[in-house]
């Protein structure tokens, strides 16, 4: 047996994580095989990065020695005030302009109309400046105003010239001037959703439509009016607005053809809600806020409704996020056109517990930022803008992540982008007991990019329906045996759980990955992008290792380079030639045992023909025994045996990275596979993972 010391250098070395041990020891995780010895059993792995050692906590109980009201509806409220319960300010911005180290603004319930500019940060985790709401009502911060002025819009043409299309009965265009004092500064309506960096856009492959729709936004009792490019598209669009070239007046149509005077009409007037104006400031908390209407643009740059413009250790918690334009929350370094200072700190912050609903094109973005702790948040309605090959869509997308743990989030009903996309970079990051779930027109759920120095482990979450992003126009019909003899779509059809470019080492264990259009697995090397900048990948060392899947439909793995190696897997309902290796050409397109026995893969797989049910909308999932049998595909030899009881699957050796199941710890040497330590018929699998926080 090798001594502890050794065990400590070997998986400390993240690059080479050893998958055999000596004399018959296996640690049943990751963490065991670093910090214990035979005999010896850690307490709980949940917060393990890859490389065995915890992540790096750094929250500490702040102290306040000073506090701050600001409370707009008190009848002695106002900005000259000393921010005293019976005193307090009237606008966030005011006690903005004092808060320093260790001060907390308690935030009363009310709409305020402004964008906060905190001007000092922190000291360190105890001495933090802290945004807090205090609890008596909902504290909105809204980028927009209200619209009170309106008029019958004349003197545009609703008609097509030359095809005389009869318009709906009924039917009532208003128009609004923008008020300019409202507007100084900043006119999203002036202002197309791409300003800056065009130059990755592939414009031949997309509408560019929404790139050039203007940021402004319109909303009529809290829900957004649609924005169309020409005038007499109003005539067509209940619910609509377009916006005249000087982006000074507004039309618009409502839903039902009614009067605006007799509903709320708010115009987004602001890019962000939460940020500051100078760069770097740090230890800030924002806690319980609601930021709605930011009028933020395309990324790059990546500016969010909250931003921690460049900062470092910031805490962003129970906060919602409700229609943001373009990004939700940016928590890095904004772009990559910055100059870069080797002792500047970007990351280490905390997004915990946050609701982020309908950001039109990334939810949270990360940009060079290391350390992160992204937790508990609920994802939802990302992408609604359409601008998947701007290169900056997601759920979540962030660059260069190193040290981070992603957990216990829900991702749901994301439009044409990923849940997660990770590019270029990342190393020692932990993906784990997440929901992703519901990908509407979406290539992937998680994209991991050119990270090729370390590992990245995606364990314990569930996958549920990527639908794919393809024409299906261009998928050809192929009649009779045409297409029997043709191994790979080559690029026809997509939809994955887990897609890589050039991304080596990713481990990905005891999930269930479910309804994915074509595979579970996919990663593409390409190697010829480290010329220049270092990018590329041979898509080597992946350890696919005790996943559940389920109804994919095209394939469970697909290997495009050798040196992978997959164990431990249980594929259920599966189609003919689910398991794909595509080196060396021409691919190969195999079953279980061909897949075992010419390539030593799953060694312990099993087969399984049995039902799995999600509901996504209730988050609970239920197991339930086979209906009926496909047709036997070795023609009644009895060669093709199914697990079709939930029950009778049969325990796998346990990870070597994980001793969790989706709800929390579990200490074994064996165990069934997919994210629950037991499967049983009938039973309801609450799934909503924010439950099982400890």
């Amino acid at each position: 047996m090798q001594d502890e010391d050794s065990w400590l250098t070997g998986f400390r070395k993240v690059r080479s994580y050893p998958l055999l041990f000596a004399d018959g020891f296996r640690p049943k995780s990751a963490y065991q095989a670093v910090l214990s010895v035979p005999g010896r059993v850690e307490e709980d792995g949940q917060d393990r990065l890859p490389g065995g050692e915890r992540f790096a906590f750094w929250e500490k109980t702040p102290v306040f020695t000073k506090e701050y009201h600001v409370n707009p509806p008190h009848p002695q409220a106002g900005d000259e005030n000393d921010g005293s319960p019976e005193h307090p300010f009237a606008t966030i911005q005011a006690a903005a302009n004092l808060a320093g180290p260790g001060t907390r603004v308690w935030i009363h319930g009310g709409v305020y109309r402004e964008c906060v500019r905190p001007v000092r940060g922190g000291n360190g985790p105890k001495e933090m400046v802290s945004f807090e709401a205090f609890g008596d009502g909902e504290a909105i911060i809204k980028a927009s105003v209200i619209a009170d002025t309106f008029s019958v819009s004349e003197g545009w043409n609703l008609r097509i010239p030359g095809l005389g299309k009869k318009l709906p009965e009924g039917m009532r265009i208003w128009e609004t001037r923008l008020n300019p004092e409202e507007f100084k500064g900043y006119n999203p309506f002036c202002a197309v959703n791409i300003l800056h960096d065009r130059l990755f856009i592939e414009y031949e492959k997309t509408d560019m439509t929404t790139y050039l729709n203007r940021r402004g936004m319109v909303f009529c009792d809290g829900k957004p009016l649609k924005q169309v490019a020409l005038y007499y598209q109003l005539g067509e669009t209940p619910g609509s607005y377009w916006v005249e070239a000087n982006g000074q007046t507004v039309h618009f149509r409502l839903e039902d053809d009614g009067d605006p005077a007799e509903h709320l009409i708010e115009l987004t007037c602001r890019e962000q809600c939460f940020a500051p104006e100078v760069p770097f400031l740090s230890y800030i908390r924002v806690k319980g806020l609601t930021c709605a209407h930011a009028a933020t643009g395309a990324p790059v740059p990546q500016r969010g409704a909250i931003s921690c413009y460049r900062g470092h250790h910031w805490i962003i918690e129970n906060c919602k996020i409700d229609w943001s334009n373009g990004v939700g929350i940016d928590i890095g370094n904004e772009c990559w056109h910055h100059t870069y200072d080797p002792d500047q700190v970007i990351g280490h912050t905390v997004i915990r517990g946050c609701e982020i609903k309908d950001v039109g094109v990334c939810g949270i973005a990360g940009m060079f930022a290391t350390d992160l702790l992204i937790e508990d948040n609920h994802i939802e309605g990302t992408g609604w803008q359409k601008m998947e090959l701007s290169w900056e869509a997601g759920g979540i997308k962030v660059h260069n992540s190193v040290n981070s743990l992603i957990r216990r989030n829900i991702f749901t009903k994301t439009f044409r982008a990923d849940h997660l996309w990770m590019d270029v970079g990342n190393e020692n990051n932990r993906i784990t007991r997440n929901l992703f779930l519901d990908g509407l027109e979406q290539r992937e759920a998680i994209f991991i990019e050119c990270s090729r120095d370390g590992i990245n482990l995606i364990d314990n979450n569930i996958f549920w329906n990527v639908e794919g992003r393809f024409r299906p126009d261009d998928v050809p019909a192929e009649p009779g045996s045409t297409g029997w003899y043709k191994m790979e779509e080559k690029g026809v059809i997509n939809g994955y759980a887990v897609y890589g470019e050039g991304t080596d080492r990713l481990h990905v264990v005891n999930n269930l990955i479910g309804r994915c259009r074509s595979a579970g697995y996919f990663v593409k090397p390409v190697a010829f992008r480290i010329a220049g900048n270092g990018r590329g990948g041979t898509s080597r060392d992946a350890r696919i290792m005790n996943n559940l899947f389920y109804d994919c439909g095209e394939a469970a793995i697909k290997f495009p380079t050798r040196d992978n190696d997959s164990q431990g897997n249980l594929y259920v309902k599966m189609p003919g030639g689910y398991l794909r290796i595509l080196y060396p050409a021409p691919e190969n397109c195999l079953d279980l045992d061909a897949w075992r026995e010419f390539y030593g893969f799953d060694r312990e797989g099993q087969e399984g023909w049995f039902n799995v049910n999600v509901d996504t909308e209730k988050l609970t999932l239920e197991f339930a025994g086979a209906d009926s049998l496909p047709e036997m595909r070795h023609h009644g030899t009895g060669r093709q045996k199914y697990v079709t009881k939930p029950e009778e699957v049969l325990p796998v050796a346990a990870s070597m990275e994980t001793a969790d199941d989706f709800y929390g710890p579990y200490y074994g040497d064996c165990r069934v596979p997919g994210p629950f330590a037991k499967l049983e018929e009938g039973k309801v699998y609450e799934l909503d993972p924010r439950k099982y926080r400890k």
